[in-house]
Protein backbone atom coordinates (compact mmCIF):
# COMPACT_ATOMS: atom_id res chain seq x y z
CA UNK A 1 0.00 0.00 0.00
CA UNK A 2 1.98 2.65 -1.44
CA UNK A 3 2.32 6.17 1.02
CA UNK A 4 2.86 9.72 0.01
CA UNK A 5 4.03 12.31 1.79
CA UNK A 6 4.29 15.88 0.63
CA UNK A 7 6.77 18.31 2.30
CA UNK A 8 9.21 14.97 3.13
CA UNK A 9 12.01 17.41 3.07
CA UNK A 10 10.67 19.35 6.21
CA UNK A 11 11.09 18.43 9.96
CA UNK A 12 7.98 16.77 10.41
CA UNK A 13 8.47 15.17 7.37
CA UNK A 14 11.65 13.60 7.84
CA UNK A 15 10.63 12.11 10.53
CA UNK A 16 7.56 10.50 9.78
CA UNK A 17 9.08 9.12 6.31
CA UNK A 18 11.52 7.62 8.84
CA UNK A 19 8.75 6.02 10.74
CA UNK A 20 6.90 4.83 7.77
CA UNK A 21 9.99 3.59 6.29
CA UNK A 22 10.68 1.66 9.86
CA UNK A 23 7.42 -0.12 8.96
CA UNK A 24 8.69 -1.60 5.73
CA UNK A 25 5.58 0.92 4.13
CA UNK A 26 6.64 1.60 0.43
CA UNK A 27 7.02 5.44 0.40
CA UNK A 28 6.54 7.97 -2.26
CA UNK A 29 8.01 11.56 -1.21
CA UNK A 30 6.90 14.70 -2.89
CA UNK A 31 10.26 16.62 -3.01
CA UNK A 32 10.45 20.74 -3.82
CA UNK A 33 14.21 20.91 -2.85
CA UNK A 34 16.60 19.01 -0.20
CA UNK A 35 16.02 15.57 -1.81
CA UNK A 36 19.28 14.61 0.45
CA UNK A 37 17.26 14.50 3.10
CA UNK A 38 15.66 11.26 2.28
CA UNK A 39 17.70 10.06 -0.53
CA UNK A 40 19.47 7.61 1.50
CA UNK A 41 16.27 5.67 2.88
CA UNK A 42 15.23 3.89 -0.28
CA UNK A 43 11.98 5.88 -0.82
CA UNK A 44 10.73 6.75 -4.31
CA UNK A 45 11.03 10.22 -5.03
CA UNK A 46 9.01 12.37 -7.23
CA UNK A 47 10.32 15.77 -8.46
CA UNK A 48 7.25 18.89 -7.53
CA UNK A 49 4.79 21.07 -5.34
CA UNK A 50 1.91 21.70 -3.81
CA UNK A 51 1.19 24.57 -6.03
CA UNK A 52 1.58 22.59 -9.41
CA UNK A 53 -1.23 20.22 -9.21
CA UNK A 54 -0.18 18.14 -12.39
CA UNK A 55 3.22 17.21 -10.59
CA UNK A 56 0.50 15.84 -7.70
CA UNK A 57 -1.35 13.77 -9.59
CA UNK A 58 1.36 12.29 -10.51
CA UNK A 59 2.87 11.68 -7.47
CA UNK A 60 -0.53 10.23 -6.36
CA UNK A 61 -1.14 7.91 -8.29
CA UNK A 62 -1.35 4.03 -7.55
CA UNK A 63 -1.04 5.79 -3.83
CA UNK A 64 -3.54 4.42 -1.26
CA UNK A 65 -2.78 7.17 1.39
CA UNK A 66 -1.58 10.65 1.36
CA UNK A 67 0.12 12.42 4.45
CA UNK A 68 0.00 16.26 3.93
CA UNK A 69 2.59 18.01 5.13
CA UNK A 70 4.00 20.37 3.00
CA UNK A 71 3.15 23.88 4.23
CA UNK A 72 5.59 26.97 4.82
CA UNK A 73 5.87 28.29 8.21
CA UNK A 74 5.89 32.48 8.87
CA UNK A 75 7.09 34.56 11.58
CA UNK A 76 6.21 37.67 9.83
CA UNK A 77 3.13 39.91 9.05
CA UNK A 78 3.37 40.60 5.70
CA UNK A 79 3.75 36.95 4.05
CA UNK A 80 -0.26 36.50 3.45
CA UNK A 81 0.37 35.88 -0.48
CA UNK A 82 3.35 33.28 0.21
CA UNK A 83 1.04 31.29 2.78
CA UNK A 84 -2.19 31.49 0.95
CA UNK A 85 -0.35 30.29 -2.12
CA UNK A 86 1.30 27.28 -0.50
CA UNK A 87 -0.83 26.48 3.12
CA UNK A 88 -4.33 27.70 1.43
CA UNK A 89 -4.50 27.00 -2.72
CA UNK A 90 -1.91 24.26 -2.21
CA UNK A 91 -3.96 22.10 0.02
CA UNK A 92 -7.30 22.60 -2.53
CA UNK A 93 -4.72 21.50 -5.10
CA UNK A 94 -4.27 18.46 -2.39
CA UNK A 95 -7.44 17.55 -2.03
CA UNK A 96 -8.39 17.96 -5.79
CA UNK A 97 -5.75 15.70 -6.83
CA UNK A 98 -6.67 13.14 -4.23
CA UNK A 99 -10.16 13.12 -5.77
CA UNK A 100 -8.25 12.48 -9.59
CA UNK A 101 -6.48 9.92 -8.86
CA UNK A 102 -8.81 7.44 -6.20
CA UNK A 103 -6.45 8.40 -2.79
CA UNK A 104 -8.68 6.48 -0.37
CA UNK A 105 -6.96 8.42 2.69
CA UNK A 106 -5.68 11.49 3.27
CA UNK A 107 -3.69 12.79 6.08
CA UNK A 108 -3.89 17.04 6.77
CA UNK A 109 -1.28 18.59 9.03
CA UNK A 110 -2.96 21.75 10.62
CA UNK A 111 -1.77 23.59 13.32
CA UNK A 112 -2.45 24.29 17.02
CA UNK A 113 -2.10 28.09 15.40
CA UNK A 114 -6.15 27.69 13.48
CA UNK A 115 -7.10 26.88 16.99
CA UNK A 116 -8.83 30.22 18.94
CA UNK A 117 -6.83 29.63 22.18
CA UNK A 118 -8.65 32.15 24.36
CA UNK A 119 -9.56 31.68 26.75
CA UNK A 120 -6.67 31.31 27.91
CA UNK A 121 -7.85 30.16 31.39
CA UNK A 122 -9.49 26.87 29.89
CA UNK A 123 -8.02 23.87 27.61
CA UNK A 124 -7.87 23.92 24.57
CA UNK A 125 -9.73 20.56 22.91
CA UNK A 126 -10.89 19.64 19.50
CA UNK A 127 -14.17 22.12 19.83
CA UNK A 128 -12.30 25.47 20.01
CA UNK A 129 -13.52 27.35 17.18
CA UNK A 130 -10.67 27.74 13.89
CA UNK A 131 -9.44 31.57 14.08
CA UNK A 132 -10.66 34.49 11.69
CA UNK A 133 -10.19 37.82 10.96
CA UNK A 134 -7.11 39.78 10.19
CA UNK A 135 -6.07 40.41 14.01
CA UNK A 136 -4.15 37.14 13.70
CA UNK A 137 -0.98 36.51 12.40
CA UNK A 138 -0.98 35.68 8.44
CA UNK A 139 0.51 32.16 8.93
CA UNK A 140 -2.31 30.98 11.53
CA UNK A 141 -4.72 32.60 9.15
CA UNK A 142 -3.50 30.58 6.46
CA UNK A 143 -3.35 27.15 8.72
CA UNK A 144 -7.18 27.67 9.66
CA UNK A 145 -8.20 28.41 5.84
CA UNK A 146 -6.31 24.83 4.99
CA UNK A 147 -8.50 23.48 7.52
CA UNK A 148 -11.77 24.65 6.41
CA UNK A 149 -10.94 23.64 3.01
CA UNK A 150 -10.19 19.47 4.39
CA UNK A 151 -13.37 19.97 5.98
CA UNK A 152 -15.56 21.12 3.18
CA UNK A 153 -13.96 18.12 1.05
CA UNK A 154 -14.79 15.96 4.01
CA UNK A 155 -18.33 17.08 3.87
CA UNK A 156 -17.94 16.47 0.24
CA UNK A 157 -16.92 12.74 0.48
CA UNK A 158 -13.48 12.76 0.86
CA UNK A 159 -11.82 10.60 3.50
CA UNK A 160 -9.63 12.56 5.70
CA UNK A 161 -8.54 13.47 8.85
CA UNK A 162 -6.80 16.37 10.83
CA UNK A 163 -3.75 16.44 12.76
CA UNK A 164 -2.99 19.88 14.63
CA UNK A 165 0.56 19.39 16.98
CA UNK A 166 1.60 21.91 18.87
CA UNK A 167 5.66 23.27 18.48
CA UNK A 168 7.40 20.57 17.00
CA UNK A 169 11.19 19.81 17.93
CA UNK A 170 13.14 16.85 18.04
CA UNK A 171 15.78 14.85 15.90
CA UNK A 172 16.30 15.28 12.40
CA UNK A 173 15.69 18.96 12.10
CA UNK A 174 18.18 19.72 9.41
CA UNK A 175 17.18 23.43 8.43
CA UNK A 176 17.16 23.82 11.35
CA UNK A 177 13.38 24.72 11.60
CA UNK A 178 12.94 28.33 14.26
CA UNK A 179 12.61 26.56 17.32
CA UNK A 180 15.69 24.51 16.20
CA UNK A 181 17.21 27.40 16.02
CA UNK A 182 16.48 28.50 19.16
CA UNK A 183 17.43 26.10 20.81
CA UNK A 184 21.16 25.85 19.39
CA UNK A 185 21.19 29.34 19.78
CA UNK A 186 20.58 28.65 23.59
CA UNK A 187 23.05 25.86 23.51
CA UNK A 188 25.54 27.73 22.10
CA UNK A 189 25.95 30.93 24.23
CA UNK A 190 24.40 33.31 21.36
CA UNK A 191 21.13 33.81 22.51
CA UNK A 192 21.12 37.05 24.68
CA UNK A 193 18.27 36.52 26.81
CA UNK A 194 15.65 34.51 28.10
CA UNK A 195 11.79 35.50 27.38
CA UNK A 196 9.60 34.70 29.95
CA UNK A 197 7.03 32.53 28.27
CA UNK A 198 6.34 29.48 26.56
CA UNK A 199 4.80 27.20 24.66
CA UNK A 200 3.10 23.64 24.42
CA UNK A 201 6.08 21.43 22.80
CA UNK A 202 5.51 18.30 21.30
CA UNK A 203 8.29 15.41 20.34
CA UNK A 204 8.17 15.63 16.20
CA UNK A 205 8.37 11.49 16.16
CA UNK A 206 5.06 11.75 18.57
CA UNK A 207 3.16 13.66 16.41
CA UNK A 208 4.43 11.21 13.04
CA UNK A 209 3.14 8.21 15.20
CA UNK A 210 -0.16 10.24 16.60
CA UNK A 211 -1.17 10.98 12.49
CA UNK A 212 0.12 6.84 11.57
CA UNK A 213 -2.15 6.41 14.21
CA UNK A 214 -4.97 8.58 13.02
CA UNK A 215 -4.54 7.52 9.75
CA UNK A 216 -5.45 3.54 10.77
CA UNK A 217 -7.95 3.73 13.82
CA UNK A 218 -9.87 7.20 13.10
CA UNK A 219 -13.66 8.02 11.08
CA UNK A 220 -13.46 9.85 8.48
CA UNK A 221 -13.53 14.10 9.29
CA UNK A 222 -11.94 13.63 12.70
CA UNK A 223 -9.53 16.01 14.40
CA UNK A 224 -6.83 15.57 17.29
CA UNK A 225 -4.86 18.00 19.00
CA UNK A 226 -1.38 16.58 19.25
CA UNK A 227 0.30 17.98 21.95
CA UNK A 228 3.35 17.91 24.19
CA UNK A 229 4.01 20.01 27.77
CA UNK A 230 4.06 23.33 28.12
CA UNK A 231 7.17 24.40 29.04
CA UNK A 232 8.39 27.80 29.30
CA UNK A 233 12.00 29.36 27.68
CA UNK A 234 13.43 29.68 31.49
CA UNK A 235 12.71 26.32 32.46
CA UNK A 236 14.33 24.90 29.06
CA UNK A 237 17.58 26.44 30.02
CA UNK A 238 17.44 24.75 33.25
CA UNK A 239 16.78 21.10 31.66
CA UNK A 240 19.38 22.16 29.21
CA UNK A 241 21.90 22.85 31.88
CA UNK A 242 21.09 19.95 33.44
CA UNK A 243 21.93 17.41 30.34
CA UNK A 244 25.07 19.76 29.39
CA UNK A 245 27.84 22.07 30.44
CA UNK A 246 25.90 24.81 27.50
CA UNK A 247 26.97 28.21 29.46
CA UNK A 248 23.09 29.60 28.96
CA UNK A 249 22.40 33.61 29.83
CA UNK A 250 20.46 34.10 33.05
CA UNK A 251 18.88 37.16 31.93
CA UNK A 252 15.15 36.76 31.78
CA UNK A 253 13.34 39.16 30.08
CA UNK A 254 9.91 40.21 30.70
CA UNK A 255 7.54 39.22 27.75
CA UNK A 256 6.37 42.92 27.01
CA UNK A 257 9.91 44.11 27.25
CA UNK A 258 10.65 41.54 24.62
CA UNK A 259 7.78 42.49 22.59
CA UNK A 260 9.15 46.23 21.57
CA UNK A 261 12.38 45.00 20.85
CA UNK A 262 10.80 43.04 18.37
CA UNK A 263 10.63 45.21 15.76
CA UNK A 264 14.99 46.34 16.03
CA UNK A 265 15.62 42.53 15.80
CA UNK A 266 13.70 41.96 13.10
CA UNK A 267 14.96 44.94 10.86
CA UNK A 268 18.70 43.81 12.04
CA UNK A 269 18.10 40.40 10.67
CA UNK A 270 16.19 41.76 7.48
CA UNK A 271 19.44 44.14 6.88
CA UNK A 272 21.67 41.29 7.36
CA UNK A 273 20.23 38.76 5.39
CA UNK A 274 20.32 36.53 8.84
CA UNK A 275 16.72 34.53 10.72
CA UNK A 276 15.58 36.48 13.60
CA UNK A 277 16.00 34.53 16.88
CA UNK A 278 12.60 36.50 17.71
CA UNK A 279 9.48 38.54 16.06
CA UNK A 280 6.42 40.34 17.12
CA UNK A 281 4.44 37.42 15.42
CA UNK A 282 6.76 34.48 17.56
CA UNK A 283 6.54 36.59 20.74
CA UNK A 284 2.62 36.95 20.72
CA UNK A 285 2.64 33.05 20.20
CA UNK A 286 4.60 32.41 23.30
CA UNK A 287 1.34 33.97 24.87
CA UNK A 288 -0.37 30.93 24.88
CA UNK A 289 -2.56 28.94 26.35
CA UNK A 290 -0.88 26.78 29.14
CA UNK A 291 -3.34 23.65 28.94
CA UNK A 292 -3.85 22.12 24.86
CA UNK A 293 -5.38 18.78 26.10
CA UNK A 294 -4.34 15.23 24.08
CA UNK A 295 -7.00 13.41 25.83
CA UNK A 296 -9.08 12.95 22.77
CA UNK A 297 -5.96 11.72 20.59
CA UNK A 298 -5.13 9.53 23.74
CA UNK A 299 -8.48 7.89 24.56
CA UNK A 300 -9.09 7.06 20.53
CA UNK A 301 -5.91 6.47 19.13
CA UNK A 302 -3.62 5.47 21.90
CA UNK A 303 -0.77 8.85 21.64
CA UNK A 304 1.11 9.27 24.33
CA UNK A 305 3.86 12.30 24.31
CA UNK A 306 7.09 11.31 25.48
CA UNK A 307 8.63 13.14 28.57
CA UNK A 308 10.10 16.76 27.63
CA UNK A 309 13.60 16.00 28.92
CA UNK A 310 13.90 13.09 26.84
CA UNK A 311 12.86 14.80 23.72
CA UNK A 312 15.66 17.65 24.41
CA UNK A 313 17.97 14.98 25.26
CA UNK A 314 17.62 13.69 21.40
CA UNK A 315 17.16 16.68 20.11
CA UNK A 316 20.81 17.78 21.38
CA UNK A 317 22.42 14.68 20.89
CA UNK A 318 20.78 15.07 17.07
CA UNK A 319 22.29 18.49 16.35
CA UNK A 320 26.24 17.10 18.05
CA UNK A 321 26.22 14.19 16.06
CA UNK A 322 25.46 16.64 13.41
CA UNK A 323 28.10 18.78 14.43
CA UNK A 324 25.91 22.31 15.07
CA UNK A 325 26.25 21.63 19.15
CA UNK A 326 29.52 23.41 20.75
CA UNK A 327 28.20 22.31 24.16
CA UNK A 328 28.88 18.67 25.77
CA UNK A 329 26.32 16.78 26.63
CA UNK A 330 27.01 14.89 29.87
CA UNK A 331 27.45 11.12 28.55
CA UNK A 332 25.67 9.89 32.15
CA UNK A 333 22.28 11.71 30.84
CA UNK A 334 21.99 10.80 27.67
CA UNK A 335 22.67 7.34 28.51
CA UNK A 336 19.93 7.16 30.77
CA UNK A 337 17.64 9.26 28.73
CA UNK A 338 16.63 10.98 32.06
Amino acid sequence: MTVVVTGASGHLGANLVRALVAEKRPVRALMHVNHKIVQDLGVEIIQGNVSDIESLCRAFTGADVVYHLAGVISLFNNEWPLVEKVNVIGTRNVIEACRRTGVKRLVHFSSIHALNQEPLSTPVDETRPLIEGRKYPPYDRSKAAGQREIRKAVAEGLNAVIVNPTGVFGPYDFQPSFFGAALLAMANGKMPALINAGFDWVDARDVAQGAMLAEQKAPAGSEYLLSGHWVSMPEIATVMKEISDASITGFICPLPVARCGAPFSTAYSQLFKKRPLYTSVSLSALKSNHNISHEKATRELGYQPRPFKETLTDTLQWFADNGDLKCTLKREKVNNRI
